[in-house]
């Protein structure tokens, strides 16, 4: 019981201590964990956690999406992308269609590995 406590006051430290960017690599790295569980579970015909844990990946999609900031020309190409990306999983949840889930994860998994590049440049940056 103490263990699930302090694991649950760190997550909370760290999501309340993270910066904006650091906020987004989570949002990738929670839909590329639920994609994954979804495909795990598609692969046993575990339907319902299939379900849920695409709508867990299309949940984080909406939010990275609705938290564009658009003064940014670069925003419209994001939100492209998550708008195939959602087209994607939710072909995936209603056909149960592995080949379309298979690409959302891939398609998360660049955006998150995108994401990461370009924090790390700023790192670099801010420390010149």
């Amino acid at each position: 019981m103490a263990y699930n406590n302090a694991a649950k006051t760190y997550g909370t430290n760290r999501i309340a201590t993270a910066s904006p960017a650091e906020l987004t690599l989570m949002l990738y790295d929670g839909a590329v964990k639920f994609c994954n569980i979804a495909v795990a579970s598609l692969e046993k015909k575990d339907f319902e956690t299939t379900n849920t844990n695409i709508q867990k990946s299309r949940n984080i999609i909406v939010e990275l999406n609705t938290t564009l900031d658009h003064k940014y020309a670069v925003a419209e190409d994001f939100k492209r992308m998550y708008d195939y990306i959602y087209a994607l999983l939710v072909e995936a949840n209603m056909n149960k269609d592995m080949e379309m889930l298979q690409r959302a994860l891939d398609e998360i998994r660049g955006m998150r590995d995108l994401w990461k590049e370009v924090m790390a440049k700023a790192k670099v940056k801010e420390q010149k």
